[in-house]
């Protein structure tokens, strides 16, 4: 397949990480074609503007903005126009949507959503916790945790446990090893969520020898073996069956939809939780 490309201009007065997810999940709908990501954060006076502006004339393309600033919006908009590049405010629509429902005018602050309030501290201390618990470390608090993720090796833990915790959820991830039972105090366990990861033993052999790969180590033993690892990942099915924990297979799933899946699944938790 040839595959195109265009440029793709992400003008933001704030970190720009909204306009990234936004571009970068439109586009990944349009097979065989690419962008060329041209990112502008923190534009925040005219001279940083007429800088972004200049690389829009150098490299027309779509332009995406966050800027909360009308006169800066007003002159993106003209140069946009005289380049022929196609223009939207990403936060318009929502803001449109906002004032009708609420009634209200919005105030211009840009970059207001990464003030350093009590969910953003929030954040910060779900981080430390989670490295903190990172493949089965400190396990005498698991019951600070907002929940436990449990699976074999190469079930992705680790980094869904980093997401969720940049999502403010204290996290902790316990590696099933065969031969050594996973922590009793789990089974007497009622706050935190615990969550067990499967994938088929196909993937998990894939990971496991790219990983094996990157070490230069040796690839003879049970660790990449498919009946032993098929064995792993059945014995990891009747845990979470006996304790009624609930499974997620991730044998598709990307990290961000696992752990859209967990948070969901903690939203529930915490609902039962707290008519208990």
């Amino acid at each position: 397949m040839v595959r195109s490309y265009f440029h793709l201009h992400l003008v933001s007065d704030s970190t720009g990480e909204t306009l990234i997810n936004v571009g970068r999940a439109a586009a990944a709908q349009y097979e065989g074609v690419s962008a060329i990501e041209h990112v502008y954060p923190l534009v925040r006076s005219g001279t940083q503007l007429e800088r972004v502006i200049n690389e829009i004339e150098q490299a027309p393309g779509i332009v995406l903005y966050t800027l909360v600033g009308r006169e800066l919006t007003e002159r993106l908009e003209e140069a946009c126009r005289a380049t022929g590049s196609p223009l939207l405010s990403v936060l318009e629509p929502v803001h449109q949507l906002l004032q009708a429902y609420l009634g209200t005018h919005s105030t211009a602050r840009p970059g207001a959503q990464h003030m350093l309030n009590a969910e953003y501290f929030k954040r910060i201390d779900a981080m430390n916790f989670t490295l903190a618990h990172d493949d089965g470390n400190l396990p005498h608090d698991l019951n600070e945790a907002d929940v436990i993720i449990l699976g074999v090796s190469r079930t992705s833990k680790t980094p869904t446990a980093i997401y969720l915790a940049n999502r403010g959820l204290k996290t902790t991830n316990i590696p099933l090893i065969p031969g050594v039972p996973p922590p009793a105090i789990l089974e007497t366990l009622r706050q935190p969520l615990i969550v067990g990861l499967i994938a088929s033993p196909e993937r998990i052999v894939q990971i496991r020898q790219n990983r094996l790969l990157s070490l230069k180590a040796d690839d003879s033993s049970s660790y990449v073996d498919r009946d032993a690892v098929a064995n792993e990942i059945a014995s990891s099915r009747r845990l979470f069956a006996r304790n009624r924990w609930p499974v997620i297979d991730v044998t598709r799933r990307s990290i961000e939809e696992t752990a859209a899946a967990i948070v969901d699944l903690h939203r529930e938790h915490r609902l039962k939780f707290i008519a208990d």
